[in-house]
């Protein structure tokens, strides 16, 4: 299955290549590879892929200088020319400089994907350069994840732009590989021309954790999937463990003191995000003096994060940087189920190859440039305005809970609706934007009926008389009452067609302890106002629909099931069955707030 995946994402490539609209300028292309050493002696593997040296129209110049004429032996297939000297040494030689591009990874696994990474771009005039993390593949070193990319990626920097046959340098990363690109990003004035970074956010919190609620299904997964040494453990069951803090050893057959970290810092202003690696990487966008293309999606599991990266992007930069949100998930498949969608602009090849030729061939300055899809219109938002709810200045709507309805006035009439909450029995992620693991889930899905669990509230409003554009953060107030002193609500917010088919747009959860307004105490039995903030979105609910809210106590994996326990949740031992109220009308307005754009 791993192998059909990699051969259709390989086809996937070179058929954005051949499609992005850039012409191959080299008939083929070289590999080399070689070792470059850090500041600590550490060698990392590196791999280089260079245009051949003779140009397909014009055979007497490349990238508007003379060739030598020397004939690079073709590479028959995906075999390696033999390695006579290193690429620097050679090149020194020839006297050729391209622009050169770089990213750096953590995943032996994608290694065909680099190489047609590196064919596409050496064939169009671009020096690729790709290189294993420390630890990784054949890179010297230990695997510690996050810890050494800064330094690292700052040493490899040095080193490429010396070389002469760099002329200028762009990086190119997605997910982790965007981290490595990052790492670096406020050190790399006047080195690096411009960086391509997508699907990755630098709050690690954001992408960690929902108001005390961990995501499993991000760092759960990533954590197993690539710790020290291979973990065969059951995914769910791992996420189930208590204590939780003993899974690594208990089921991994290893401690892997990263997740440690992360699962006991379920608040903002814990050591680990104020301090060290984490607070630099947050800070790093603000200090960022290189134009920046960040490319996020609406159902990415690093949507939350790369939307606080954009907020705190250093204001100079903004305006030479580009942000586009698209309709995909981690892995620009588009999510949106039963959605007609004509104009889905998901491939990132064509939008990388846009800013390299800008800012790398032509060395242009780029100016700011936002766009957005919006789901329901299937149309794109090209604009610099505040028309794709980066900021929140857009009106609203509210729908209050009125017995199993949504009305446009709250009830002066109090009224409760009740459930069990039993944390062995946990409410399943169906749809939703903060899943990785659990693919087929990603996105906007087809939804059960309204209360199809006993633990399922559901509340409905009435048809829209004309469509509402939402355009920004939702969130859900909620007043409620519990028999213990802590535990979660969770929400979700779905469109509902005239046929009666639900489809979610945005979900979210929140510890009691961590959403409280107001008393940050709880007393069991008492009636405290809780709120549940959801990512921004552009979304258009049509005349005729109808909103849905439901309102739960669990969303796993996408999250943590509570214990119903006060105190660090991967230190409890066991469950408690929680028994829920909502409150709603009279004294306690419980509200959806959907943020319009008029």
């Amino acid at each position: 299955m791993a192998e059909d995946f990699l051969a259709a994402a390989v086809k996937r490539i070179e058929e954005q290549f051949a499609g992005s609209g850039v012409k191959e300028c080299f008939e083929t292309f070289e590999e080399k590879e070689d070792q470059i050493t850090m500041r600590d002696g550490v060698k990392l593997h590196t791999i280089y892929y260079f245009p051949k040296m003779q140009k397909k129209a014009n055979r007497e110049s490349v990238n508007g200088e003379p060739v030598n004429g020397k004939s690079v032996k073709e590479r028959p297939g995906n075999e390696k020319p033999e390695k006579e000297e290193l690429e620097s040494e050679r090149l020194m030689k020839e006297q050729h400089s391209y622009p050169v591009i770089l990213t750096r990874t953590c995943y032996p696994g994608n290694d065909r994907l680099h190489r047609a990474y590196g064919e596409g771009l050496a064939r169009r005039g671009y020096v690729y350069v790709y290189q294993y993390c420390r630890g990784r593949e054949t890179s010297e070193g230990k695997w510690e994840p996050n810890i050494n990319e800064r330094n690292d990626g700052i040493d490899t920097m040095n080193y490429l732009v010396e070389q002469p046959w760099c002329e200028n340098l762009g990086y190119w990363g997605h997910s982790y590989t965007a981290l490595t690109g990052w790492a670096f990003a406020d050190a790399a004035e006047g080195k690096v021309a411009a960086m391509f970074l997508e699907d990755y956010g630098t709050d690690r919190f954001v992408s960690a954790y929902e108001k005390g609620c961990f995501r499993h299904d991000i760092l759960t997964s990533w954590s197993m999937g690539n710790a020290e040494k291979p973990v065969d453990a059951d995914y769910r069951k791992s996420c189930r463990y208590l204590p939780q803090i003993e899974v690594d050893e208990a089921m991994w057959g290893q401690k892997v003191p990263s997740y440690r970290e992360y699962i006991t810092s379920p608040n903002s202003d814990d050591a680990l995000w104020q301090t060290g690696w984490w607070k630099q990487l947050r800070e790093i966008p603000a200090k960022t003096k290189v134009p920046i293309y960040l490319l996020s999606g609406w159902y990415d599991h690093h949507h939350g994060s790369s939307m606080k990266t954009w907020e705190r992007l250093n204001e100079e930069t903004k305006q030479h940087s580009w942000l586009e949100i698209g309709a995909w998930n981690h892995f620009f498949q588009i999510c949106l189920e039963d959605k007609e969608v004509q104009n889905p602009q998901n491939e990132e090849i064509p939008k990388m190859l846009e800013w390299f030729e800008l800012t790398l061939k032509r060395k242009e300055i780029p100016s700011q440039c936002i766009r957005a899809y919006e789901i329901g219109a299937d149309r794109w938002i090209d604009t610099v305005s505040d028309e794709t709810g980066i900021k929140d200045d857009a009106g609203s709507v509210t729908l209050y809970l009125d017995d199993k309805e949504l009305k446009e006035k709250a009830s002066d009439q109090e009224k409760t609706r009740s459930y069990t909450f039993d944390p062995e029995n946990p409410v399943e992620s169906l749809g939703g934007e903060a899943l990785l693991h659990t693919m087929p889930q990603i996105g906007s899905r087809l939804q059960p009926e309204a209360d199809y669990r006993e633990d399922v509230k559901s509340f409905v409003s009435a048809p829209l008389e004309k469509p509402l554009r939402l355009n920004g953060k939702a969130s859900v107030k909620l007043f409620v009452s519990t028999d213990c002193e802590d535990t979660a609500f969770a929400a979700k917010i779905m469109e509902v067609t005239p046929e009666g088919k639900a489809y979610n747009i945005r979900s979210s959860i929140t510890t009691l302890e961590q959403g409280i307004q107001g008393e940050k105490e709880y007393k069991p039995g008492s009636t405290a106002e809780v709120e549940i903030e959801m990512w921004n979105i552009v979304y258009t609910i049509p005349e005729g629909s109808r909103v849905r809210v439901d309102i739960s106590s669990s969303d796993f994996p996408q999250y943590h099931v509570h214990s119903n326990q006060k105190g660090l949740w991967s230190e409890q031992t066991e469950n408690k069955i929680a028994h829920q109220t909502i409150h709603m009308g009279g004294v306690y307005p419980s509200c959806v707030i959907l943020p319009e754009k008029k």
